[in-house]
């Protein structure tokens, strides 16, 4: 096992000391930077870039060779899950992802089975480890999941929605159906995290993209009670160190104290919160990650800074704090302003750390 040699995001999201504030950047090996659309344009297409681990492999690390990141997270999609299903996942120039088999009733959703993470998903278990031998224990990885609720929007809405017709449909009409999809989606997720801490992730994160779309009532029985049978099916210690679980719904800010509750070690914040107050409601139960605007990067580096130096403040002295975007980095936005959050990030922070 090679000693980690940065390990200030593991201590953060356990809520242990650290000199500085941990950063690291939802979507931070991506289009903005001109060295992995060099690259994706070699590989021919973005599946083909998931599918091949060496190429996988150099995405994840370029940003860090840009900047003093305290994390690499996995390069892959939220849709593994599903394409391993079956279900035929491609993606359309400008439109985003799309199913060719979505599944829309009771008999398409018995058909489903939990896949074999390292047979049917062997290229990301594969690109894990390529991953973790390249880093030789730069910093830690993060491996990731898209959440059950999400995948099932994708999968009943055969791509991206705008008012997820069909599974609100299917939700309000057929709620036990849509229970069975999300049922085998929680053991299917369980079984791939726990297949990625196998290979080599060293913290996970299950991104909830589309839970603000419900209902108080229905994020609880269709999005948060899927994401607590995750949680309690997951490795939480490998190699010798606990694995640290982060929970993020993007418009989640409502249930902070219900997600805390599932047992999870972090919740992940978008910027429609404020981080001081969702830190006063979770208390020392959870770390906190986040939470910038990502259209903070379009501005100066100087006015990126005192952004930084806000979200640092109104979170306050000491650690669980991870600093992020609230959501993923914009494809517009120039590398250098991201160079700049980060090092604002570990200069500002030392003070919150003494």
């Amino acid at each position: 096992m090679t000693e980690l040699k940065n390990d200030r995001l593991l201590r953060a999201l356990l809520r242990e000391p650290v000199d500085t504030t941990p950063v690291w950047i939802m979507r931070q090996a991506g289009r903005y930077l001109p060295e992995y659309r060099a690259t994706r344009e070699r590989a021919g297409d973005f599946l083909t870039l998931c599918k091949t681990p060496e190429l996988a492999c150099e995405v994840t690390l370029q940003p860090l060779a840009r900047f003093p990141l305290d994390a690499a997270i996995l390069f892959s999609d939220i849709l593994t899950v599903p394409d391993a299903m079956g279900l035929g996942l491609g993606f359309a120039e400008g439109e985003g992802p799309y199913f060719e088999r979505p599944v829309r009733n009771a008999a398409a959703i018995r058909n489903l089975a939990v896949p074999d993470p390292e047979q049917d998903l062997g290229y990301v278990m594969d690109a894990i480890r390529v991953i973790r031998r390249e880093l030789d224990g730069r910093v830690p990885l993060i491996g990731f999941s898209g959440s059950p609720w999400t995948l099932a929007t994708y999968m009943v809405e055969g791509g991206s929605s705008k008012d997820f017709r069909r599974i609100k449909a299917m939700m309000y009409v057929q709620p036990e159906v849509l229970q069975q999809l999300l049922e085998v989606l929680s053991d299917s997720v369980a079984a791939y995290l726990n297949a990625q801490i196998a290979a080599g992730a060293q913290a996970v994160m299950i991104f909830d993209t589309w839970g603000g779309v419900l209902t108080p009532e229905a994020y609880r029985s269709f999005s948060l009670d899927p994401m607590q049978r995750i949680v309690d099916q997951l490795t939480r210690e490998h190699e010798g160190r606990r694995v640290p679980v982060t929970l993020f719904t993007k418009g989640g800010g409502a249930w902070l104290e219900a997600m805390a509750d599932t047992g999870c070690d972090a919740l992940g914040l978008d910027w429609t919160t404020d981080i001081g107050e969702a830190r006063q409601r979770v208390g020392a139960r959870v770390a906190l990650q986040g939470n910038l605007d990502p259209s903070v990067l379009y501005a100066s580096p100087e006015r990126i800074r005192q952004h930084v130096a806000d979200v640092l403040e109104r979170y306050g002295s000491g650690s669980g704090h991870v600093f992020n975007l609230g959501h993923g980095v914009h494809q517009f936005v120039d590398p250098q302003h991201v160079g700049a959050l980060v090092d604002a990030v570990h200069e500002l922070s030392a003070a919150y750390h003494s």
